[in-house]
């Protein structure tokens, strides 16, 4: 009998023990490794290196739990190291202590539909209490100058240019793909260049938009869309996790004939959705809609995220007609109907808005989804811990707990008790550092 060497056996046995099952998914294939999520200038952003212990803020900590009287927050470096009442709870010898009584303390603030490459934008966004902002569609390269201007910003969550197809609405911020395989491609090409998300834009086929999602799921990497033209429904199905803009569930409440007359009008020209979004809207009943009524259990089943970018929609009668004014109304209404019926809300507030000064655009987006029916508290959770979970960076990022990182605003007011005093900011915190206004 031939006799195995012991050392044989020990190396196999160390083999066994280290080897870990792998997962599979249901369709019994080997799920690739999946990396975290993290921002594109996560290196650029300095991390803080003392021990902080903010005292006597009201807390609201984007979980929607109550709010905290007189909270202790200590923060240890970049982490949230204690959360809880200051009464009874010692404060570290070596911390710097910021007293915060009277005022207010948030999570950052996500964005979750940014426009603006600027240095100043980026800069803009971060004094007014965002500390992360999504870009869903735009090449990463236009970020350059802000990234290598010195100054703090945002963490950037970028996704790269829309992938569309011919001809696009946005040239400039485009990758074009004539098919499936070649929407697979523009996936692991931004994915290998740090994509923190895939945009999909409306001319691609429902066949394009599932093939993407697949390989974007594979990377670990979410994916929503600008639909207009697309069925939601359909590209939900094909794999979504989140749809951009309130107007991309148009076609989907329309009767099939409407739907299809208003299809072959933005594929002969793009720029007539200007105008045709607000007649689409402006024919549908939110109340008495068995569209409306199906199709939000489905968007709560599929856990999908919406970003209605309301703002930038927005039309009253010193801007607007009775044909704008009336389908906006809509456009509330369904956003209120589908929060009431559980479905995912976020805050993106699209940078421009016709009603918004500069760099209060997301601040507008808020009031308006309270207008919509959301309560306060529920508009700063889809603002803070629901967006992190639509980055998938809720871990680490989206609320104060324990163990998160310290991404936090202060408010001389609390907005629980008027949301307009979200724009309020006194001090905003970035990484652990207290950054200057």
């Amino acid at each position: 009998m031939k006799v195995i060497p012991t050392y044989l056996i020990f190396l196999l046995f160390a083999i066994s023990c280290n080897e870990q099952p792998q997962k599979k998914k249901e369709t019994g294939k080997i799920e690739e490794q999946i990396k975290p999520i993290y921002s594109m200038n996560t290196n650029e952003i300095r991390e803080g290196d003392k021990t902080i212990a903010i005292t006597g803020a009201t807390l609201i900590d984007g979980t929607g739990s109550e709010p905290i009287p007189n909270a202790l927050i200590v923060i240890k470096n970049n982490i949230i190291d204690f959360v809880g009442e200051a009464g009874g709870n010692e404060v570290p010898e070596d911390a710097e202590i910021f007293d915060a009584t009277g005022m207010t303390l948030l999570p950052g603030l996500i964005d979750a539909h940014f426009h603006g490459d600027s240095e100043k934008m980026t800069t803009l966004f971060l004094q007014k209490g965002v500390t992360s902002v999504r870009d869903p569609g735009a090449w990463n390269a236009a970020y350059d100058d802000a990234r290598l201007s010195g100054k703090a910003i945002p963490r950037l969550f970028l996704t790269g240019p829309h992938i569309d197809s011919y001809p696009p609405a946005y040239p400039k911020n485009s990758y074009l793909i004539q098919d499936a395989r070649e929407g697979e491609i523009a996936v692991n090409r931004f994915a290998d260049e740090g994509a923190t998300a895939i945009k999909v834009y409306f001319r691609l086929s429902t066949e394009m938009i599932q093939t993407i999602c697949e390989t974007a799921a594979k990377r670990g990497l979410p994916v929503t869309a600008h639909l207009e033209i697309t069925n939601a429904i359909d590209a939900i199905n094909a794999g979504l996790d989140g749809i951009e803009h309130i107007t991309s569930f148009g076609t989907a409440l329309l009767s099939p004939r409407e739907a299809e007359n208003y299809k072959n009008l933005i594929l002969g020209d793009n720029s007539a959705r200007g105008r045709g979004r607000y007649e689409v809207w402006n024919t549908l009943d939110i109340d008495n809609n068995p569209k409306v009524d199906s199709i939000i259990p489905f968007l709560v089943e599929k856990e999908t995220f919406i970003s209605p970018t309301l703002a930038v929609f927005e039309r009253q009668f010193d801007k607007g007609d009775s044909v704008e004014v009336n389908a906006f109304a809509n456009m509330l209404k369904f956003v209120g109907k589908a929060k009431k019926g559980g479905a995912k809300i976020v805050v993106g507030s699209h940078t421009f808005a016709p009603y918004a000064d500069l760099g209060n655009a997301y601040y507008r987006e808020m009031e308006l989804l309270k207008e919509a029916g959301l309560t306060d508290m529920q508009v700063i959770s889809a603002a803070t811990l629901q967006n992190a979970r639509f980055f998938r960076i809720d871990e680490r990022l989206g609320s104060i707990e324990k163990g998160k990182i310290a991404d936090l605003i202060l408010l001389r007011q609390n907005p629980l008790d008027d949301l307009k005093a979200m724009n309020t900011v006194e001090k905003v915190m970035l990484n652990g550092v207290f950054r200057d206004l």
